[in-house]
């Protein structure tokens, strides 16, 4: 499995195991998840992608329950989760309805609990996981920031920004953002998969010259 660098301390494999199925159906028990686990690692998958709100809220405490009876997996793989989402489910339950919270009070205790459901002591890379119309961006980034210094969260990305967004978002933050998590659906508008595109060739284009 060919190995993609993110920063000097950080690597991902190119193929990473999405777990916002996790909690579907009936097979998602301990065992379940660790075979799942050593299924992808088998093949050269290390990388894990979860969510808060994966499961209602209930994938990553699965997750981590796996991770707690075979401790020896966490130093095998990545864990990149997101937060920002609040939704009428789960932990959630009486909010009235979806939106977005990107603001640093609802980012820190994501991060903590996520920590706690995972049973883990750092996140290797933490998404925003929807544009929220009403950030802050350096409330936000500053936020981002703090976590990372903290320990806690090794890197930080998107998931889903345009590129306006990411570089509104950017200039909020001394660290850099490494990673924008797209959305890529054949119902998607031509326009919006326009916009992506050109985002991802302007994002690669920074990135080769930046090698060289």
């Amino acid at each position: 499995m060919n190995r993609i660098k993110i920063n000097d301390t950080l690597e991902f494999s190119q193929i990473i195991y999405g777990m916002w199925r996790l909690a579907d159906g009936e097979n998602n028990g301990i065992k379940s998840v660790k075979d799942k686990i050593n299924l992808c690692l088998e093949q050269g998958i290390t990388t894990f992608d979860q969510a808060d709100i994966y499961g209602d809220y209930s994938a990553e405490e699965m997750f981590g329950l796996a991770l707690k009876e075979d401790q020896s997996l966490r130093n095998k793989i990545e864990i990149v989760t997101k937060c920002g989402i609040v939704a009428p489910c789960g932990k959630y339950a009486d909010v009235p309805v979806k939106y977005y919270d990107t603001s640093k009070k609802h980012i820190d205790a994501s991060v903590n609990s996520s920590l706690k459901n995972m049973n883990i002591d750092h996140i290797d890379m933490l998404l925003i996981h929807r544009p929220d119309p009403y950030m802050d961006h350096n409330e936000t980034g500053h936020a981002l920031d703090a976590l990372i210094k903290s320990g806690k969260v090794g890197a930080v990305g998107v998931s889903n920004l345009k590129p306006y967004d990411w570089e509104l978002f950017q200039s909020g933050m001394v660290n850099k953002l490494y990673t924008n998590q797209m959305n890529y659906l054949c119902n998607l508008s031509m326009l919006f998969q326009m916009e992506m595109l050109l985002f991802i060739k302007k994002m690669h284009r920074q990135l080769w010259h930046g090698r060289h």
